[in-house]
């Protein structure tokens, strides 16, 4: 019974050395996601072009992720420019896999986020022009230029993937969509409010 209770100690000792001697570091220097691009893995360009704002939110978002710029690959990071017409919106969203840390470029935006259960607090701020705010990962978050004029931010995520989750279509659009009677209960409202939400989605 010694015998094995040292054998199962040796092993774990092992296993635990293992894992402490993991080294997260890249093995190569960059690894291009689509080896059939134009030459140009490394380079986007664009980003100084305003999205165009004339839709019901009043915002556009021009990300730049290892979609649109294949050296980004196993990088882990991205960015994006995000414009916005006056009172335009960023909707309550999350990135299930990066940290955000948005620069307002120009204008002025009320932005914030909400903390995990139970406590559910929003944290939020006005920002200006050169203020830097971040969104940690996961927690829904959202922006608003609360400005008359036009506004626009730089946010750097810390995935080259960062995936979105805009909670409204997330909730009310999903395919197939979930049941009224679930959200009805979820949301502590009659069915007739879900199904006027789920239609606008």
């Amino acid at each position: 019974m010694a015998c094995h209770n040292i054998m199962i100690l040796s092993l774990l000792a092992v296993t635990f050395t293992l894992v402490i001697a993991f080294e997260p570091s890249p093995l190569q220097d960059f690894c291009v996601a689509d080896p059939t691009s134009s030459g140009q893995p490394f380079l986007f360009s664009g980003l100084h072009v305003p999205g165009n704002t004339s839709n019901p939110l009043g915002s556009r978002v021009t990300p730049v992720t290892v979609g649109q710029l294949p050296g980004l690959n196993t990088l882990g990071i991205s960015l994006a420019r995000i414009d916005y017409a006056s009172w335009g919106v960023i909707p309550p969203h999350t990135h299930p896999r990066a940290t955000e840390i948005l620069t307002v470029l120009q204008g002025k935006l009320f932005v914030g986020f909400v903390t995990s259960n139970p406590d559910n607090r929003l944290i939020s701020k006005v920002l200006g022009t050169g203020d830097v705010f971040v969104f940690p990962v996961g927690l829904p978050h959202f922006q608003q230029n609360i400005g008359t004029g036009k506004a626009a931010s730089l946010s750097t995520l810390s995935s080259q993937n960062p995936g979105v989750i805009t909670i409204a279509n997330a909730v009310f659009g999903s395919t197939p969509p979930i049941a009224d009677d679930v959200l009805a209960k979820a949301f502590q409202v009659d069915k007739s409010v879900i199904t006027r939400l789920q239609a606008q989605f």
